[in-house]
C-alpha cells in the first residue's frame, strides 16, 4: 500500500509539471508581440481539390456521366478530393479516371485527363487544410487540430497564419525539365511568403510543412538566392518529411493502396496512383536506401532502390520509366542544404513497410510485408536523411525531434506531437528557453 501511494504521488507530480509547463509555454507565446507570420504547407492529399468537366470529357461508364456528382456550383465546379462516394465501388472508377494524370513525352510534362479541369480552393487561407470534406468534419479532419493549437498561441488566419494548398498529384522535375503546375505552385508560395512578411512589418516567415509539403518547401528554398532566404525565411519546420521517399510507394505502384479503407479495391485506384507525378517523386531514393537493401522480392527478381526503373517495367508501368530516369532521379540524388534554420519533427517506433514479398500470383495481390522502424508510412532512413546528407554542412542548422509511437498523420493530431510543435514555435518566436517549452 505504501509503495502504491508513493507511485501515485509521483504520477501527480508529473501531471502538475506537465500542466504548469504547458501553461507557461502558452502564456509566453500569447504574451509575445513578435509572432512571425506562419505558412502551413500540407502533404499529399492534405487539402481539398475541385474539378469541372468540359465537353471533352468522355466518361468510362454511364455512372460517370457529366451529371455526377449532382452537387456543383453554378459554374460546374465540384469537390474532387475528398469525395466520400469514392468509397462506393461503382463510383471509385469515376474518381480514379478524373484524378488520373497523363505524361506527354513530346512536351515532357504532365496534364489532366481530357475534359477535366482542376483547381485548388482557398489558397492563402487554412480553410482548405482543416477538413478534406467540410460536411464530414469528424472523419476528414486534417490540420484542424494543429490550426486550433496555433490559434491558442495567438495566430490568426489571414493575418499571421496562412495556408498553401496545392494540386498534390503534380510534383517537380530536375533542372531543364518543365513542370508547369508544380513550378506555378512554387511561384505562388513565394509570393505568399513575401506578402505575409510585408503585411507583418517585414518579419520573416516560419514555414511548417507536412509530408510531401516538405519536399516542395526545400525545393523552393534552394531555387531562390541566399539573399531572398535570409530576408524572408525565419525558420522551416518539417513534419514527417519523406526526404528519401518510402517503400510504401513501391507497394502503391505494384498493387495499389486503399489507405486501409476496406470498401475500396486497391486495384481500382492503382492506375490513377501510378499516374501521379508526386508519387513517382516519392519512390525510395537510391542515394539513401542504397544498392544492396532488398525492397521488393518476387520469385523471379529482387529490387533495390537502384532497380526502380526495372521494377516499373516489370509491374507493367513502362510509361513511368522515362520521367523517372530523366525528371526524378536527378532531383533526388542529393538534397542541397538551404542554409536556413530547419527543425524536423518525426514519429518513430511505428511498424513501417521495409520489404515486400510477392508470390507466384504476381503484383495483382497484396504482398507479405516485413516491417521496420518509421512512422508507419515513411522509413526511418528517409525521415533522418538530412542528418546523413548534411553531416558536413557548416552553414546549416538542423534539429531533429523524435516522438515515439506517433504515426505519419497523427503527428498533426496527437497531443504530445502538438505540444512539441507549439513548443518549437514558441522558442522560435520568443527565444524562450527549452525548459519553458518542454512538456515531457
Amino acid at each position: 500500500m505504501g509503495g502504491f501511494g508513493r507511485k501515485r504521488v509521483s504520477f501527480y507530480q508529473v501531471v502538475v509539471v506537465m500542466v504548469v509547463s504547458m501553461a507557461v509555454m502558452l502564456y509566453t507565446c500569447q504574451a509575445s508581440i513578435n509572432l512571425h507570420p506562419l505558412i502551413l504547407v500540407p502533404g499529399s492529399g492534405g487539402n481539398q481539390l475541385e474539378a469541372r468537366l468540359t465537353d471533352g470529357y468522355k466518361p468510362p461508364s454511364g455512372l460517370c456521366s457529366r451529371w455526377y456528382p449532382i452537387r456543383k456550383d453554378r459554374h460546374g465546379w465540384f469537390r474532387l478530393w475528398f469525395d466520400p462516394t469514392v468509397l462506393l465501388a461503382p463510383f471509385t472508377e469515376c474518381f480514379a479516371q478524373r484524378m488520373t494524370l497523363y505524361y506527354d513525352p513530346d512536351v515532357d510534362d504532365y496534364r489532366n485527363a481530357p475534359g477535366v479541369e482542376t483547381r485548388v480552393p482557398h489558397f492563402g487561407s487554412t480553410q482548405a487544410l482543416l477538413y478534406l470534406d467540410p460536411h464530414l468534419k469528424h472523419i476528414t479532419s486534417y490540420m484542424e487540430p494543429l490550426v486550433k493549437s496555433l490559434e491558442q498561441i495567438g495566430y490568426v488566419d489571414g493575418e499571421t497564419l496562412f495556408g498553401a494548398p496545392y494540386d498534390f498529384r503534380y510534383g517537380l522535375a530536375a533542372e531543364g525539365h518543365p513542370s508547369h503546375v508544380g513550378s506555378k505552385f512554387l511561384q505562388d508560395l513565394k509570393q505568399l511568403i513575401e506578402e505575409a512578411s510585408t503585411s507583418n512589418g517585414g518579419k520573416p516567415v516560419i514555414l511548417v510543412s507536412h509530408s510531401l509539403g516538405g519536399l516542395f518547401v526545400l525545393q523552393l528554398l534552394n531555387r531562390n538566392p541566399p539573399s531572398w532566404r535570409q530576408k524572408f525565411i525565419k525558420h522551416f519546420i518539417a513534419l514527417s518529411a519523406p526526404w528519401g521517399g518510402s517503400v510504401q510507394e513501391m507497394l502503391t505502384f505494384a498493387s495499389g493502396y486503399s489507405l486501409g479503407v476496406p470498401l475500396v479495391d486497391p486495384l481500382l485506384v492503382r492506375d490513377e496512383q501510378r499516374s501521379s507525378e508526386s508519387n513517382l517523386w516519392l519512390m525510395p531514393s537510391p542515394t539513401l536506401f542504397g544498392p544492396s537493401k532488398p525492397l521488393v522480392i518476387t520469385p523471379n527478381a529482387t529490387y533495390s532502390a537502384h532497380n526502380v526503373a526495372k521494377f516499373l517495367n516489370d509491374i507493367g508501368f513502362e510509361q513511368g520509366i522515362q520521367p523517372y530516369k530523366t525528371r526524378i532521379l536527378p532531383l533526388v540524388e542529393r538534397l542541397a542544404a538551404p542554409e536556413v534554420p530547419l527543425t524536423c519533427i518525426i514519429g518513430t517506433g511505428v511498424e513501417t513497410p521495409e520489404t515486400l514479398f510477392y508470390g507466384d500470383s504476381g503484383f495483382d495481390q497484396q504482398p507479405e510485408v516485413v516491417n521496420g522502424d518509421g512512422d508507419g508510412t515513411v522509413n526511418m532512413v528517409s525521415l533522418l536523411a538530412l542528418e546523413s546528407q548534411w553531416a558536413n554542412e557548416k552553414n546549416q542548422t538542423l534539429k531533429v525531434i523524435k516522438i515515439d509511437g506517433v504515426s505519419h498523420t497523427s503527428i498533426l493530431k496527437d497531443d504530445a506531437a502538438l505540444s512539441e510543435i507549439v513548443g518549437e514555435l514558441c522558442y522560435i518566436n520568443s527565444g524562450c528557453t527549452s525548459s519553458l517549452v518542454s512538456v515531457a
